[in-house]
Protein backbone atom coordinates (compact mmCIF):
# COMPACT_ATOMS: atom_id res chain seq x y z
CA UNK A 1 0.00 0.00 0.00
CA UNK A 2 1.78 3.25 -1.14
CA UNK A 3 -0.52 5.95 -1.34
CA UNK A 4 -4.44 6.64 -1.41
CA UNK A 5 -5.69 6.33 -4.87
CA UNK A 6 -8.30 8.70 -6.84
CA UNK A 7 -11.35 6.43 -5.70
CA UNK A 8 -10.25 6.73 -1.99
CA UNK A 9 -9.82 10.51 -1.91
CA UNK A 10 -13.12 10.88 -4.16
CA UNK A 11 -15.07 9.21 -1.53
CA UNK A 12 -14.27 10.85 1.26
CA UNK A 13 -14.57 14.30 -0.26
CA UNK A 14 -11.03 14.92 -0.80
CA UNK A 15 -10.69 14.52 -4.80
CA UNK A 16 -8.46 17.03 -6.31
CA UNK A 17 -6.50 18.20 -3.44
CA UNK A 18 -2.65 17.18 -3.89
CA UNK A 19 -1.14 14.07 -1.71
CA UNK A 20 1.04 15.35 1.04
CA UNK A 21 2.74 12.15 3.25
CA UNK A 22 3.19 13.58 6.86
CA UNK A 23 5.60 12.56 9.37
CA UNK A 24 5.59 9.73 11.42
CA UNK A 25 2.49 6.86 11.17
CA UNK A 26 5.21 4.37 10.13
CA UNK A 27 5.27 6.55 6.83
CA UNK A 28 2.03 5.34 5.57
CA UNK A 29 -0.27 8.60 6.74
CA UNK A 30 -1.63 11.22 4.04
CA UNK A 31 -2.62 14.50 3.69
CA UNK A 32 -4.96 15.62 1.41
CA UNK A 33 -6.23 19.39 1.42
CA UNK A 34 -8.18 18.87 5.27
CA UNK A 35 -8.41 15.72 5.08
CA UNK A 36 -5.65 13.11 6.50
CA UNK A 37 -6.12 9.45 5.49
CA UNK A 38 -4.19 6.53 6.91
CA UNK A 39 -4.02 2.69 6.83
CA UNK A 40 -7.40 1.58 8.55
CA UNK A 41 -6.97 -1.19 11.65
CA UNK A 42 -9.52 -3.51 10.32
CA UNK A 43 -13.33 -3.30 10.26
CA UNK A 44 -14.15 -3.51 13.75
CA UNK A 45 -11.27 -1.40 14.97
CA UNK A 46 -12.02 1.53 13.19
CA UNK A 47 -15.52 1.92 13.03
CA UNK A 48 -16.08 1.48 16.97
CA UNK A 49 -13.04 3.84 17.14
CA UNK A 50 -14.31 6.27 14.47
CA UNK A 51 -18.22 6.12 16.55
CA UNK A 52 -16.57 6.52 19.73
CA UNK A 53 -14.10 9.71 18.22
CA UNK A 54 -17.17 11.43 16.59
CA UNK A 55 -19.17 11.65 19.75
CA UNK A 56 -16.35 12.29 22.41
CA UNK A 57 -16.84 15.09 24.23
CA UNK A 58 -14.06 17.50 23.96
CA UNK A 59 -12.07 19.84 26.68
CA UNK A 60 -10.15 22.93 27.08
CA UNK A 61 -7.37 20.16 28.30
CA UNK A 62 -7.46 17.92 25.05
CA UNK A 63 -9.19 17.76 21.73
CA UNK A 64 -9.13 14.84 19.15
CA UNK A 65 -9.68 14.68 15.37
CA UNK A 66 -13.11 14.05 14.19
CA UNK A 67 -13.37 11.30 12.10
CA UNK A 68 -14.56 11.32 8.30
CA UNK A 69 -17.60 9.66 6.87
CA UNK A 70 -17.94 8.13 2.94
CA UNK A 71 -20.40 9.45 1.20
CA UNK A 72 -22.25 6.76 1.64
CA UNK A 73 -21.76 6.97 6.02
CA UNK A 74 -18.85 4.23 6.08
CA UNK A 75 -16.25 5.07 8.25
CA UNK A 76 -13.54 2.95 5.56
CA UNK A 77 -13.07 3.64 1.64
CA UNK A 78 -11.08 0.28 0.58
CA UNK A 79 -8.16 0.45 3.05
CA UNK A 80 -8.27 3.88 4.07
CA UNK A 81 -9.83 5.85 6.90
CA UNK A 82 -9.87 9.82 6.83
CA UNK A 83 -9.81 12.36 9.74
CA UNK A 84 -9.94 15.53 9.91
CA UNK A 85 -6.88 17.78 9.57
CA UNK A 86 -5.94 19.35 13.05
CA UNK A 87 -2.63 21.43 12.81
CA UNK A 88 -0.20 21.23 15.64
CA UNK A 89 3.51 19.55 16.12
CA UNK A 90 4.43 16.87 18.76
CA UNK A 91 6.99 17.80 21.02
CA UNK A 92 8.78 14.87 22.68
CA UNK A 93 10.28 17.31 25.39
CA UNK A 94 6.92 18.46 26.82
CA UNK A 95 6.76 15.33 28.88
CA UNK A 96 4.49 16.72 31.53
CA UNK A 97 2.24 18.53 29.04
CA UNK A 98 1.28 15.26 26.88
CA UNK A 99 0.53 13.02 29.91
CA UNK A 100 -1.79 15.91 31.73
CA UNK A 101 -3.60 15.68 27.95
CA UNK A 102 -3.53 11.82 28.21
CA UNK A 103 -5.21 11.50 31.29
CA UNK A 104 -7.99 14.19 30.63
CA UNK A 105 -8.18 12.07 27.47
CA UNK A 106 -8.26 8.77 29.58
CA UNK A 107 -11.01 10.48 31.72
CA UNK A 108 -13.27 11.32 29.13
CA UNK A 109 -13.00 7.41 28.33
CA UNK A 110 -13.82 6.65 31.67
CA UNK A 111 -17.28 5.58 31.04
CA UNK A 112 -17.14 3.32 28.11
CA UNK A 113 -16.97 -0.37 28.47
CA UNK A 114 -14.67 -2.88 26.90
CA UNK A 115 -15.18 -3.43 23.09
CA UNK A 116 -15.31 -7.10 22.14
CA UNK A 117 -12.50 -6.84 19.69
CA UNK A 118 -9.71 -6.53 22.55
CA UNK A 119 -10.65 -9.55 23.66
CA UNK A 120 -9.03 -11.33 26.75
CA UNK A 121 -5.30 -9.38 26.91
CA UNK A 122 -5.64 -8.63 23.07
CA UNK A 123 -3.80 -5.86 21.73
CA UNK A 124 -5.05 -2.73 19.80
CA UNK A 125 -5.29 -4.50 16.67
CA UNK A 126 -4.47 -7.83 15.52
CA UNK A 127 -3.94 -10.97 18.01
CA UNK A 128 -0.57 -11.31 16.53
CA UNK A 129 0.00 -7.93 15.87
CA UNK A 130 3.66 -7.34 17.82
CA UNK A 131 2.44 -4.78 20.03
CA UNK A 132 -0.52 -6.83 21.19
CA UNK A 133 1.19 -9.81 21.22
CA UNK A 134 3.81 -7.33 23.33
CA UNK A 135 1.17 -5.89 25.71
CA UNK A 136 0.22 -9.36 26.71
CA UNK A 137 3.55 -10.51 27.37
CA UNK A 138 4.46 -7.77 29.94
CA UNK A 139 1.27 -8.41 31.65
CA UNK A 140 1.96 -12.00 31.70
CA UNK A 141 -0.54 -13.49 29.37
CA UNK A 142 2.33 -14.80 27.12
CA UNK A 143 5.71 -15.61 28.23
CA UNK A 144 8.28 -12.83 27.65
CA UNK A 145 11.42 -13.36 25.30
CA UNK A 146 14.71 -15.06 27.33
CA UNK A 147 16.60 -12.12 27.74
CA UNK A 148 18.81 -10.79 30.49
CA UNK A 149 16.95 -7.33 30.10
CA UNK A 150 13.48 -8.87 30.36
CA UNK A 151 14.34 -11.46 33.20
CA UNK A 152 15.39 -8.47 35.70
CA UNK A 153 12.12 -6.62 34.61
CA UNK A 154 9.78 -9.83 35.26
CA UNK A 155 11.45 -10.42 38.65
CA UNK A 156 9.78 -7.07 39.42
CA UNK A 157 6.80 -7.90 38.44
CA UNK A 158 4.10 -7.44 41.46
CA UNK A 159 -0.29 -7.77 40.96
CA UNK A 160 -1.51 -4.68 39.63
CA UNK A 161 -5.04 -4.07 41.89
CA UNK A 162 -5.35 -0.32 40.13
CA UNK A 163 -8.90 -1.07 37.85
CA UNK A 164 -8.43 -1.55 34.14
CA UNK A 165 -9.81 0.81 31.38
CA UNK A 166 -9.53 2.18 27.63
CA UNK A 167 -6.32 3.70 27.60
CA UNK A 168 -4.20 5.22 24.64
CA UNK A 169 -0.74 3.35 24.52
CA UNK A 170 1.41 5.18 22.67
CA UNK A 171 0.81 9.39 24.08
CA UNK A 172 4.49 10.64 23.89
CA UNK A 173 4.64 11.59 19.94
CA UNK A 174 0.96 11.37 19.60
CA UNK A 175 -0.22 14.72 21.05
CA UNK A 176 -0.21 17.68 18.86
CA UNK A 177 0.67 21.35 20.31
CA UNK A 178 -0.50 24.58 18.30
CA UNK A 179 -0.83 27.84 20.15
CA UNK A 180 -4.55 28.61 21.28
CA UNK A 181 -5.82 25.48 21.11
CA UNK A 182 -5.78 22.52 23.71
CA UNK A 183 -3.30 19.67 22.78
CA UNK A 184 -4.80 17.32 20.54
CA UNK A 185 -4.61 13.36 20.97
CA UNK A 186 -4.23 11.61 17.51
CA UNK A 187 -3.72 8.26 16.30
CA UNK A 188 -5.46 6.06 19.65
CA UNK A 189 -4.18 2.62 19.89
CA UNK A 190 -7.00 1.25 22.32
CA UNK A 191 -5.54 -0.72 25.11
CA UNK A 192 -7.35 -2.23 28.46
CA UNK A 193 -5.05 -1.82 30.95
CA UNK A 194 -5.11 0.12 34.52
CA UNK A 195 -5.55 3.93 33.62
CA UNK A 196 -1.92 5.08 34.60
CA UNK A 197 -0.09 2.71 32.19
CA UNK A 198 -0.24 5.32 29.01
CA UNK A 199 1.15 7.84 31.24
CA UNK A 200 3.68 5.04 32.25
CA UNK A 201 4.59 4.34 28.61
CA UNK A 202 4.92 7.35 27.54
CA UNK A 203 7.22 8.29 30.43
CA UNK A 204 9.93 5.27 30.10
CA UNK A 205 9.85 6.52 26.24
CA UNK A 206 10.61 10.10 27.24
CA UNK A 207 14.04 8.28 29.04
CA UNK A 208 14.83 6.15 27.26
CA UNK A 209 15.00 8.14 23.75
CA UNK A 210 14.10 11.90 24.43
CA UNK A 211 16.55 12.46 26.96
CA UNK A 212 14.32 13.27 29.89
CA UNK A 213 16.01 13.05 33.53
CA UNK A 214 15.97 9.84 34.98
CA UNK A 215 15.73 11.24 38.18
CA UNK A 216 12.34 12.91 37.80
CA UNK A 217 10.57 9.59 36.29
CA UNK A 218 8.95 8.74 39.47
CA UNK A 219 7.70 12.47 39.90
CA UNK A 220 5.45 12.02 36.76
CA UNK A 221 3.88 9.81 38.62
CA UNK A 222 2.07 11.11 41.45
CA UNK A 223 -1.28 10.88 42.23
CA UNK A 224 -0.93 7.67 39.46
CA UNK A 225 -1.30 4.55 41.80
CA UNK A 226 1.03 1.40 41.65
CA UNK A 227 3.15 4.31 39.69
CA UNK A 228 6.29 1.74 40.40
CA UNK A 229 4.59 -0.93 39.12
CA UNK A 230 3.38 0.22 35.90
CA UNK A 231 6.44 1.76 34.82
CA UNK A 232 8.35 -1.79 35.21
CA UNK A 233 4.96 -3.11 33.24
CA UNK A 234 5.70 0.03 30.43
CA UNK A 235 9.51 -1.08 30.44
CA UNK A 236 9.07 -4.52 29.89
CA UNK A 237 6.31 -4.06 26.89
CA UNK A 238 8.67 -1.71 25.05
CA UNK A 239 11.42 -4.05 25.16
CA UNK A 240 9.58 -6.90 24.15
CA UNK A 241 7.83 -5.25 21.39
CA UNK A 242 10.93 -4.59 19.46
CA UNK A 243 12.54 -8.21 20.50
CA UNK A 244 8.82 -9.25 18.47
CA UNK A 245 9.87 -6.47 15.82
CA UNK A 246 13.80 -8.25 15.54
CA UNK A 247 15.31 -4.64 16.65
CA UNK A 248 16.52 -5.52 20.16
CA UNK A 249 20.41 -5.44 20.16
CA UNK A 250 23.40 -5.10 22.24
CA UNK A 251 22.84 -0.69 22.24
CA UNK A 252 19.21 -1.72 23.21
CA UNK A 253 19.98 -2.95 25.73
CA UNK A 254 22.72 -0.51 26.84
CA UNK A 255 20.21 2.40 26.11
CA UNK A 256 17.89 0.54 28.47
CA UNK A 257 20.33 -0.39 31.43
CA UNK A 258 19.87 2.85 33.46
CA UNK A 259 16.42 2.55 33.23
CA UNK A 260 16.08 -0.76 34.34
CA UNK A 261 18.70 -0.75 37.24
CA UNK A 262 16.37 2.75 38.71
CA UNK A 263 13.15 0.37 38.20
CA UNK A 264 14.31 -3.07 39.81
Amino acid sequence: MSQPDAGVLRAFGADGASLEQLAGGRGLTWRAGDVVLRPHDGAAVTDWRATVLAELPHTSAFRTPRPIATADGSWRAGDWEAWEFVPGRADERRVEDVLRAGQAFHRALAHLDRPAFLGTGAGPVRPDDAWSRADRMAWEEEPLPRDPSLDRLAAAFRPVRAPSQLVHGDLLGNVLFADGHPPTVIDWPPYWRPTGLGSAVAAVDAVCWHGFPLGRLGALGDGIAEWSQLLVRALAFRIATLHVLGGWDTAGADRHRSVIDALV
